[in-house]
């Protein structure tokens, strides 16, 4: 089974946001801690990729409404909870992927989102068919 851990850092939310501008980077600490965590996803086996993300700041929403898109830069007053990260995980269960999410060296206020990733055979067997044709032409 594929989880995606998704990342939402508490430095990015409300008040706090402010101080993370476009040059916002994590500390030397917090990134010795993370690599050890990833270094023991990928020893165990489960690792499948990862990736940090710039600040809203940087970023960009494409929106779209009445078949037009709408570009909004960061950051995102509105938002509430902004991604900062993800790890691609293969596991057995949604406990194991549960317990994956609880040994992030998360700091206060931070969340992981665990999601389990759709596989084509949990699909309807028409949407099956329509994927594999789709893949066959590539």
């Amino acid at each position: 089974m594929r989880f995606m851990m998704l990342m939402i850092p508490g430095v990015y939310q409300g008040a706090e946001s402010q101080k993370t501008g476009a040059d916002f980077t994590p500390s030397a600490e917090a990134v010795e801690k993370m690599m050890k965590y990833n270094e023991e996803l990928a020893k165990a086996g489960a690792l499948i990729s990862l990736d940090g993300l710039h600040p809203p700041v940087a970023g960009a929403r494409v929106s779209f409404s009445g078949g037009k898109p709408k570009v909004t830069d960061g950051p995102f007053t509105e938002s509430k909870e902004v991604l900062g990260g993800y790890w691609m995980i293969q596991v057995k269960s949604r406990e194991e992927a549960i317990e994956w999410a609880k040994r992030v060296p998360a700091d206060e206020g931070d969340l992981i989102e665990v999601r389990q990733v759709f596989e084509t055979s949990e699909f309807p067997e028409d949407v099956q068919k329509a994927v594999k044709t789709l893949r066959a032409k590539r």
